[in-house]
């Protein structure tokens, strides 16, 4: 990749001006005296006028394209519907930019690829926000996994569940502008999250089964209202994914379910040697019938957003960081097809 160095700050564009672009993109460039938000795009031109109005002096606009023409930024930070992240990272990449992306990638695995493509033509950084990965626990984790302190990894089991927490704001229960419910929005974090540990074993086959029984039916929930007779995508989905290395990974993921905790996001890891829990990062094995804990994190890091998007500046100008980079997007979009691919046909699913 080439990397941007200029002793001016970088000229920073968000496109999307909803709530993670205020709360995690905006907030976090604005820490930073070698980056200026210079100009804000969305589709509702007063949304994107009180986000440039907060962090500053940054131009609005309705039209994202004539802004990475007119602007000219290096860095573009995608933060609109789900179904645009295909539109608006090509457009950005076209015009030089680096991109920081929001999950997921995009719709299908046919534009992640292209996205891909893409980046690698421009020579330009292409990543997206999987912040999870960024925890400090993961990190731990993913290195002592190298170093064989779990051993051969060979069940792997990842939730990002939710008892009724179905979004009552935005497009999240439309699966046309969506593309999915719980998988695309939850599970998707939870699933990279086991991926970048595991190391990104290569897929064997997706097995999966989606529900749509409560969304349907109830109104309302921990995040609000929303519309029954709208609501289409699942309320929850459970599949196994299989990897050539005979391991298996084991997903379940819900907007609504009826299970006694209000909330599930973590991965649990069994190995030959010694098992892990993620968040807080915990290392286990048996001793004589007992639990012994060979490492222990006594809280989760709760600066996944900060580090995610600290990595991808510092990967922009030059440092040999880790991001979660436009290939490993594209799997993760690739295993979100199949998943639902697997569901919605009761098949399995061969990679």
């Amino acid at each position: 990749m080439k990397s941007t160095t200029k002793t001016s700050p970088l000229r920073v564009a968000i496109i999307g001006a909803g709530q993670v672009a205020d709360k995690v993109h905006a907030s976090y460039y604005c820490t930073r005296d070698d980056l200026e938000l210079v100009a804000v795009a969305d589709s509702r031109l007063s949304q994107a006028q009180a986000l440039a109005e907060k962090y500053g002096n940054a131009q609005a606009w309705d039209d994202p394209e004539a802004m990475l023409r007119e602007v000219r930024p290096d860095i573009v930070s995608i933060c609109s519907p789900n179904r645009f992240h295909h539109e608006h990272v090509m457009l950005a990449l076209a015009a030089g930019c680096h991109v920081m992306c929001e999950k997921p990638p995009a719709m299908t695995p046919e534009q992640a690829e292209e996205m891909c493509q893409a980046a690698r033509r421009a020579g330009k950084v292409l990543a997206y926000d999987f912040h999870h990965r960024f925890a400090e626990d993961a990190q731990l984790l993913r290195q002592q996994v190298m170093d064989g302190t779990l051993g051969e990894i060979y069940v792997t089991n990842a939730k990002a569940l939710r008892r009724c927490g179905v979004p009552g704001w935005g497009v999240f229960t439309n699966k046309e502008l969506q593309g999915g419910g719980p998988l695309i929005d939850l599970g998707v974090h939870m699933l990279d999250a086991a991926m970048y540990v595991l190391g990104f074993p290569a897929v064997k086959s997706v097995t999966a089964h989606s529900y749509q029984k409560i969304g349907t039916r109830k109104n309302n929930g921990q995040f609000g209202e929303w519309d029954p007779s709208t609501y289409t995508v699942e309320d929850a989905l459970f599949g196994t994914i299989e990897f050539h290395n005979g391991g298996i990974l084991r997903l379940e993921t819900s907007f609504a379910l009826n299970i006694p905790e209000q909330s599930i996001m973590n991965v649990s890891f069994c190995g030959d040697q010694a098992g892990a829990t993620l968040f807080p990062m915990h290392i286990y094995d048996d001793c004589n019938g007992e639990l012994r804990t060979l490492f222990r994190r006594e809280q989760a890091d709760d600066r996944r957003h900060f580090r995610s998007m600290d990595a991808f500046v510092r990967h922009v100008q030059g440092e040999p960081v880790t991001i979660a980079d436009a290939e490993q997007g594209r799997i993760i979009q690739q295993l979100v097809a199949a998943l639902y691919q697997a569901a919605e046909t009761g098949k399995s699913v061969e990679l």
